[in-house]
């Protein structure tokens, strides 16, 4: 296996940051620009040559484009927005890590006059790092060239705020895509990564200057396994939980909780390796799903309260989905490979209770699914013979509908009653999250085919990426 230990480089020279009114950041062998907010028109007009200089458009124009969308709505949608109650999505999976908007995000339309546009777009680099949305601003997390990029843009415009950058020589054992597959997660001012060859970074949130960096590969041992590292970071308090299944002297850290001000080690625990799933919780209560466990942690000591084995039989599988809190102590968890469908509750005892367990009900390869009033919806089956999806009973994982659609997958987010799902062919689908029937009440496309990134939604915005665009789809 390669080394991927992160070099230092500058992405572009310091007299042209002096010349459009960059401040730069120097931290940890990490290069940093906050473009700030033009004085003039002249020097706004320079500003706007280098987001072309620092950020080409390298993507083909996607069918609805910002260019085609009416200058006047783009004008209202945009001053309309200020006076909006600020909804975020910070992290992987939303505000509460169980893809469900903000409670605050008003209920979508009934219907749509005309398919959504893209009120604005912008080109990506690699990886399947999906953005986070905080306080206006969009953190987006990918790969140019041998750059790991952090960048940081107006949620409204697309603007670039500040780029921050560190060299990688990361190379996916696969020959799959080798940018950055963890989501990144913004909480207390900070912006924190976690890259595929193991470096966890903090940014300041308004400069983008490096504040530390943890690298988890020399430190704790973490492996690449087969995709690179790619659990999501989750900050709780004062700390940032990350699962990177290693040790450190001598001792499991499977799981490992840093300071979130420092970097330094509060705990680390869990004899394990790191898996695909990213670490959830509920209060003090820390669910891991690793390669080969289950783990029930408690947050604030590091103290394992509880693991069973949960993994398929076979050496070439991934446990992916994220666990799903379902309220009053329950977690779904669910994979392919013959994991299947397992509801779990924790006992009194802080134990995993296995309430019940099924085959073929809704085996998640890799998204995520979304719980909703005693009901379960998400992609069931394999990516590679087609997948389904599908509404389940939480009670019993009875099947209430399917979808007639064949697909290759793709990942779902809930807005009060609403599904959007983002598929693998690039489709918006928007379906009314009830068990009585499936029905697909619209379908756009917005994206190309072939990416399976998780989206974001906040101030009634669609946040999607592909493999060479970011693009913003406005519905309300």
């Amino acid at each position: 296996m390669s080394s991927t230990r992160p070099r230092s480089r500058s992405w572009m020279k310091s007299s042209v940051a002096r010349m459009v009114g960059c401040q730069w950041f120097q931290s940890g062998g990490v290069r940093s620009c906050c473009i700030c907010p033009p004085p003039s028109k002249s020097r706004a007009g320079r500003q706007g040559a280098l987001f072309r200089t620092c950020a080409p458009r390298r993507a083909r124009p996607s069918v609805h484009s910002s260019d085609t969308y009416p200058i006047m709505r783009r004008l209202l949608f945009l001053l309309a927005l200020p006076a909006l109650h600020a909804a975020d999505w910070p992290q992987f999976l939303g505000p509460k890590r169980d893809a469900r908007a903000a409670a605050d995000e008003p209920a979508l339309p009934a219907s749509f006059a005309r398919e959504p546009e893209a009120l604005w777009k912008k080109s990506a680099g690699s990886g399947f790092a999906g953005p986070v949305v905080s306080g206006g601003k969009l953190i987006l997390f990918h790969r140019e060239g041998g750059d790991m990029t952090t960048e940081a843009l107006d949620a409204r415009t697309g603007a670039v705020l500040w780029r921050s950058v560190y060299v990688t020589d990361y190379v996916d054992s696969f020959g799959f895509d080798n940018g950055p597959r963890a989501v990144p997660a913004i909480a207390d001012g900070r912006v924190l990564t976690h890259g595929p060859e193991g470096r966890v970074t903090a940014l300041d949130l308004a400069t983008g200057r490096e504040l530390w960096a943890y690298d988890t590969a020399a430190k704790a041992g973490s492996e690449q396994g087969f995709f690179g590292r790619a659990p999501s970071p989750l900050v709780i308090g004062e700390k940032v939980f990350i699962a990177a299944g290693g040790e450190i002297g001598g001792q499991p850290a499977g799981v490992i909780a840093l300071d979130v001000k420092t970097g330094a080690p509060v705990w680390h625990c869990a004899d394990d390796e790191a898996g695909y799933a990213s670490p959830a919780h509920e209060g003090n209560h820390l669910l891991c799903w690793m390669r080969n466990r289950l783990w029930l942690l408690d947050a604030p000591s590091g103290r394992v309260l509880h693991s069973l084995p949960l993994r398929s039989r076979m050496d070439a599988s991934v446990n992916a989905a994220t666990p799903v809190p379902c309220g009053g102590g329950r977690w779904f968890v669910s994979a392919g490979y013959g994991v299947g469908a397992n509801l779990f509750e924790i006992t009194s005892k802080q134990e995993l209770k296995e309430v019940w367990s099924r085959q073929d009900a809704l085996d998640c390869h890799y998204a995520t699914p979304v719980f909703h009033d005693g009901h379960l919806y998400g992609f069931h089956g394999r990516q590679e013979t087609g997948m389904k999806l599908r509404c389940i009973r939480l009670s019993d994982g009875a099947t209430a509908w399917e979808a007639p659609d064949n697909l290759p997958g793709g990942t779902l987010l809930l807005v009060k009653d609403r599904l959007l799902i983002v598929t693998e062919q690039g489709e918006l689908w928007i379906v009314p999250a009830t068990p009585e029937r499936f029905e697909k009440s619209m379908s756009v496309q917005i994206l190309r085919a072939g990416h399976r990134s998780h989206a974001a939604y906040a101030d009634g915005v669609l946040h999607a990426r592909d493999s060479e665009q970011l693009v913003a789809v406005p519905l309300r």
